[in-house]
């Protein structure tokens, strides 16, 4: 449970800490004074958007900390154990901050976490119900997801989930391999053409490359003739060429040694330069007598690059396109032949995943029918004790067309809230109080399979007020006996059940507003509950009203004792 939140300039809130205890603790105070700040604190703790804005103004971050008791056996600790998180005595403190720049950081029991892994810890610690969670019992899909957690039913509808994914994925197959097969059919007279088109060139790869090079020799074949056999005579013509001046220069350097013989190096550098020559002399000469003046070489080599040229123009743009088009076209044109087997392969997977989805919809439908009965049948014995006494909810499941990924059946609550009056729609008939109370009913139920020990509610007495409003508060009371409840309220009749009351006063410093709390106890509270009522704080009529409403509430149920988390105490 949540024995403390600790909140460090946030929003107004300069510095606040907020202390919890076992059962039911409300929160109270004047509107605009911090109340539901405070729950978005803790909103923010348990991995929500982080947000420049919450930070307070003149201030460079925001910080919210809290301090949770962990029971030995939840199931959180083995998640945090393979996480490398480690809970020290029994507690386990969770710290986010925001800077003015927006960056968010975040921790557990000191060691850095990402939002997302905070988020995964705070779910298993804390529900947060806020003032408009109400609204979603008219969605089909939360009514479909209670009714299954009710029931025990969430494995049977993953199953389902996964059985109709399947089918869907094979049905997808089907239509994409019988749409490439209709088109291949289409086109296979253009198909064909293209195969034999590019097969008869028979394309070699980087062909026309070496197409390019031989063309170019081709074309300047007298050229580089003439041009390599001048080269050739400058290297060796009589006493004139390169290698006989080199011949020259070796006699002359032979000289020199002879008189200072510490010149061996030069000799190696003429060694070196003289054979290179020598090679260039080589090599130019048999190159000269490869080059080959062939007309009719040059007209199929132009004509070969001019085939490629329209190849590409068409396929291309590069020979590889050419290439990939032809065996693209000739895969299209197996599918033809191969597809009827593909497909009577898939269709009788597709038989099969259809099966399955049947079998697995129809242990859901049962699984729900059970749990509609049940629950209709919880919920109309707590809506008298919520003021509707004569309210009744039907649990329906409408058969759809056919089974879809949540099954074979819509769930839907109807209500009729008034005797002699026929179910409808739970959103045709609820007003938003009403609406209110039947959440309060179905949470209540659903409260004892909650494994999350901590359940806060903002503002969930919205619409009520008066007798109901103690009767919620009872209720609320009870479900406190299961797990920590946290709520906030305007209601005295409510704030008067609730085992530990916490007031939410504005204040100001230096010329900046904040807000601070204080645990109300005594004739403080009764001051809190006689201003909730509506009348004069001071009066002895007020007083008189606020302590009859703790005197019913302590006679109500036992305040529940903390948990012990193997600790010792």
């Amino acid at each position: 449970m949540l024995i403390e939140l600790r909140i460090r300039n946030f929003a107004i809130i300069e510095t606040l800490t907020l202390p919890l205890a076992p059962g039911f603790n409300v929160l109270s105070g004047e509107t605009g004074a911090g109340k539901s700040i405070i729950v978005g604190a803790l909103g923010l703790l348990l991995g929500e958007r982080a947000s420049a804005d919450l930070v307070r103004t003149g201030t460079d971050r925001a910080s919210v900390e809290g301090v949770f008791e962990v029971d030995p056996e939840h199931p959180l600790l083995a998640m945090l154990d393979e996480r490398g998180l480690e809970v020290d005595d029994g507690l386990l403190v969770l710290r986010r901050e925001v800077a003015a720049t927006g960056r968010a950081r975040a921790w557990v029991n000191g060691s850095s976490v990402t939002a997302g892994v905070l988020a995964d810890i705070g779910r298993q610690l804390v529900s947060l119900h806020g003032q408009h969670e109400a609204q979603s019992l008219l969605d089909a899909e939360s009514q479909r997801r209670i009714l299954d957690a009710f029931g025990g039913a969430d494995a049977a509808a993953a199953e389902v989930r996964e059985a109709h994914s399947r089918l869907a994925n094979v049905r997808r197959q089907i239509t994409e391999l019988a749409h490439r097969r209709d088109q291949a059919e289409r086109r296979a007279d253009y198909l064909r053409h293209v195969v034999r088109e590019i097969d008869e060139a028979r394309l070699v790869e980087g062909e026309d490359g070496r197409l390019d090079e031989e063309a170019r020799r081709l074309e300047h074949s007298e050229e580089l003739r003439t041009t390599s056999s001048s080269a050739v005579q400058l290297l060796q013509d009589g006493d004139e060429g390169v290698l006989a001046r080199l011949a020259q220069l070796q006699r002359a350097l032979a000289a020199v040694r002879r008189i200072d013989t510490s010149l061996d190096r030069l000799q190696e550098l003429f060694d070196t330069g003289y054979y290179a020559v020598e090679e260039l002399a080589r090599e130019l000469e048999a190159y000269e007598a490869t080059i080959d003046l062939d007309p009719s070489r040059l007209a199929q080599v132009q004509q070969r690059r001019e085939l490629l040229f329209l190849l590409m123009k068409k396929y291309g743009p590069t020979l590889m396109d050419v290439l990939e088009t032809g065996r693209q076209s000739r895969g299209e044109l197996d599918l033809i032949d191969s597809a009827a087997l593909d497909l009577r392969h898939l269709q009788a997977v597709q038989a099969s995943a259809g099966e399955r989805l049947v079998e697995a919809a129809t242990a859901l439908t049962a699984l729900r029918e059970s749990a509609a009965r049940r629950l209709a049948s919880e919920v109309d014995e707590l809506l008298p004790q919520l003021g509707m006494p004569d309210g009744h909810l039907t649990v329906a499941l409408v058969p759809t067309a056919e089974i879809g990924s949540h099954g074979a059946e819509d769930v839907e609550f109807r209500v009729a809230l008034n005797a002699g009056h026929e179910a409808r729609l739970l959103g045709r008939v609820a007003s938003g109080g009403e609406l209110s109370r039947v959440m309060l009913a179905l949470k209540t139920i659903l409260a004892r399979l909650d494994a999350v020990p901590t359940l806060v509610f903002d503002e969930v007495d919205a619409g009520i007020g008066g007798r109901v409003g103690l009767q919620v508060g009872d209720t609320m009371r009870r479900v406190a006996e299961h797990h920590q409840l946290f709520a906030i309220s305007h209601l005295p009749q409510l704030a008067a059940r609730a085992h530990h009351h916490i007031l939410v006063a504005k204040g100001a410093r230096g010329g900046v507003t904040t807000a601070d709390v204080s645990v109300l106890d005594g004739d403080d509270r009764v001051y809190e509950l006689a201003r909730m009522l509506g009348g004069d704080a001071e009066s002895d009529v007020s007083r008189a009203h606020a302590r009859e409403l703790l005197a019913t509430a302590a006679a109500s149920t036992p305040v529940p004792r903390r948990r012990r988390s193997g600790r010792a105490g």
